[in-house]
Parts: C-alpha cells; sequence; structure tokens
C-alpha cells in the first residue's frame, strides 16, 4: 500500500533532474540575458557593444551589481552592504596575519558575511514567490474571462488563439454579443508588459462586455472606452484595439482598427491588407473613430494578429516578420478556421526554435463559410 502523504522532495535528486533537463546551457544564456536587461538601461547596453570582452565583462558586472544594490530596501542594502564588507575584510586579515586566532576570526567573519547574504537572498525569493503566487491568481481570472477558442455562429467558422508571454496577459481578445442580433470580437495589445498591462486590459475587456449590447455602433463603443480610461488619467498606458461587428448568415463585417495591427484578408485571389486606422485607445481626447465595412464571400478569411507575432525573434535576433506571415496565411489558404490558424502559431514556434516568446501573442481567424 503506497503512502498517500506528499514526500519531501530530495535536494540531490532535484539537482541531477535539473542538471538533465537538456537545456541547461541554454538557460543559463537566457537567464544572463534577462539579468542584463533588466537591470542595464538601453544606453549602457549599446555601450558595451563597443567595448572589449574583457572590459565589457568586468563593466557588466559593476553596472549589475550596482543597479541591485540601489533597487533593495534599506533594510536589504545595510545587510548586503554588512555581508560584503565581512566577507572582504576577513580575506585581509587572513592574509595580514596567518596564526590560529585570525583563522577562528576569518571563520566567524565569512560566517556573518554569508549569513547576512543568505538572508537577502531568502527575503527577495520570498517577495518573488509571493508575487508569482499572486500572478498566478490573476492569471486564472484572465483565463475564466476567455471566450472560447471557436465560438459557433451560424454562416461562419471562428479561431480564437491567446498566448501570455508571461504569467499575466496584455493582449485583449473576447468574443461577445453586440447590439442584440450582431455579434462582435475585440482584439488588441496595451503598451507595455507585466501586471499593469494586465489589469488594463481586463479592464478594457470589461468596458467592452458592458457597453457592446447597448451602444448603436462600433465607433460608439470606441469613443466610451477612450472617454474612460482619459477620464481615469492612467499614466503612460493605452491599448491598440481592433473591434469587429458581424451576424449570422451574412457575409457583411464592419470593423474599427484604433492602432492595431492591420488585418489581412486572404481570398481567392491572394492576400489583401486592411488599413491601420485611427490612433491607439487612451491617447487623445475628442478622437474621431472611423467604421469601415467589408464584404466576405464564402470561402475567404480575415485574420487578426498582434505584433507579438510578427516580433518574434529566433536565436539570431531576426523576426517573423510580416512577408513570413502571409506567406503562411496565403499556404494555409483553404484550411478550415482552427487548422488555419495552428498551421500560423506552429511556423512562429517552428521559427523562434527554443528562444522564449518575448511578448503575448493574440490570433482571431474569422472565415465566412461556404454556401
Amino acid at each position: 500500500m503506497t503512502d498517500p502523504r506528499p514526500q519531501d522532495p530530495k535536494i540531490w535528486g532535484t539537482l541531477r533532474a535539473d542538471m538533465q533537463g537538456g537545456h541547461f546551457f541554454r538557460d543559463v544564456r537566457d537567464e544572463g540575458r534577462e539579468i542584463r536587461n533588466f537591470y542595464l538601461s538601453e544606453e549602457k547596453r549599446d555601450a558595451l557593444g563597443k567595448m572589449s570582452a574583457v572590459k565589457r565583462w568586468f563593466l557588466v558586472a559593476w553596472w549589475v551589481l550596482k543597479s541591485m544594490f540601489f533597487k533593495l530596501t534599506p533594510v536589504r542594502r545595510l545587510l548586503l552592504a554588512a555581508g560584503l564588507i565581512l566577507i572582504i575584510s576577513a580575506s585581509v586579515t587572513v592574509s595580514d596575519n596567518n596564526n590560529g586566532g585570525s583563522a577562528q576570526n576569518f571563520g566567524l567573519s565569512v560566517f556573518l558575511g554569508v549569513a547576512a547574504l543568505l538572508l537577502v537572498l531568502l527575503l527577495e525569493l520570498k517577495d518573488k514567490l509571493l508575487a508569482h503566487g499572486e500572478l498566478q491568481d490573476g492569471r486564472a481570472i484572465q483565463r475564466a474571462m476567455q471566450p472560447p477558442s471557436s465560438p459557433i455562429v451560424p454562416g461562419w467558422d471562428i479561431w480564437l488563439y491567446t498566448y501570455p508571454a508571461n504569467e499575466v496577459c496584455g493582449d485583449i481578445l473576447d468574443f461577445f454579443p453586440f447590439n442584440g442580433k450582431h455579434y462582435g470580437i475585440v482584439t488588441g495589445d496595451v503598451a507595455g508588459k507585466g501586471l499593469g498591462a494586465a489589469l488594463l486590459m481586463v479592464k478594457i475587456q470589461a468596458l467592452v462586455r458592458a457597453f457592446a449590447p447597448e451602444v448603436p455602433a462600433l465607433t460608439s463603443l470606441a469613443a466610451k472606452i477612450n472617454e474612460i480610461l482619459l477620464r481615469d488619467k492612467i499614466p503612460a498606458r493605452f491599448a491598440s484595439l481592433l473591434l469587429l461587428q458581424f451576424e449570422p448568415n451574412s457575409g457583411t463585417v464592419r470593423y474599427l482598427n484604433a492602432g492595431h495591427m492591420p488585418p489581412l484578408l486572404i481570398t481567392e485571389n491572394g492576400l489583401a491588407e486592411m488599413g491601420k486606422g485611427n490612433c491607439a485607445i487612451g491617447l487623445a481626447p475628442d478622437t474621431s473613430f472611423a467604421q469601415k465595412e467589408l464584404e466576405m464571400a464564402p470561402g475567404q478569411t480575415l485574420v487578426l494578429y498582434s505584433d507579438g507575432i510578427t516580433e518574434a525573434e529566433n536565436n539570431t535576433r531576426e523576426s517573423f516578420g510580416l512577408e513570413r506571415l502571409e506567406a503562411e496565411c496565403r499556404s494555409a489558404s483553404g484550411l478550415r478556421a482552427q487548422a488555419f490558424g495552428e498551421k500560423l502559431v506552429a511556423a512562429v514556434d517552428a521559427f523562434i526554435g527554443e528562444e522564449r516568446h518575448k511578448d503575448d501573442i493574440s490570433l482571431v481567424v474569422l472565415q465566412r463559410c461556404g454556401t
């Protein structure tokens, strides 16, 4: 009979599994790049490229340590400074005196110094784990608000996809009833990353759901959201937005683009890029939003995407780009909406290989069903 109690993890077994993961050196490289990008300004990163390897190594170490020092709380800065001073002074003392008393002092100083550094590490890890737990809760709420991946609307084949680059997502993607007899799709991208972008994303999604059943047109919906974001005066936060309105068994699609990536229309004659439209939501008061109309014939496909697709990078820092996306759209022509979208996502994943996604991805495939 097996023991139902959870087993404590074994240290050496865990380390062995970590080493056997197959991506150790890649992960070390990625972690080093993330440390440099987080702690160093863009100006300093540019300056490093003009230096010799030795000078660059020493400067990176010094700049990172200095930046980390000032990001700590006052108590943790003092603990870090005390730990380093104790370790350095112990080394200097032993080099000057080689008697037994100095050896004992050395051991005590090193012990206290390492203890101070470990205490700083424990406190920082505690904060990280608390924040990670809160972000996981936020992500769970975002998942609960996500629409079905394949909403059912007569006369249409639809596939919706979103992928967060981090714990929470700053891309907007939703499917909703619009003005009684119509349906709507919204996709967008909030400026910035992290928790702030995710919170604004949820706010915009809630506003869309609240106003969509009662506004007469997409222009009214965009104007209301823009008004509220400006009223709330959220600093340095805005969002691109792409709104669609359509109805069952009809090929008429009305759309409004507020600074988002231009949709792609795939027909039997090729591919056409729709316009980018107005400025983003939350940038300027009294923005005049324009609604456009598109008549889709059976078999035609409309693709909405975020810049997380076109700006996805491989290990040589090359971007996936619009040309590759358009080529994949052409090659996927004739596939049903889900297969079409999955082919695009697979192409992006194959292009970046083992690299991580640096930005959130959202994708909408809206296909007019054949008669």
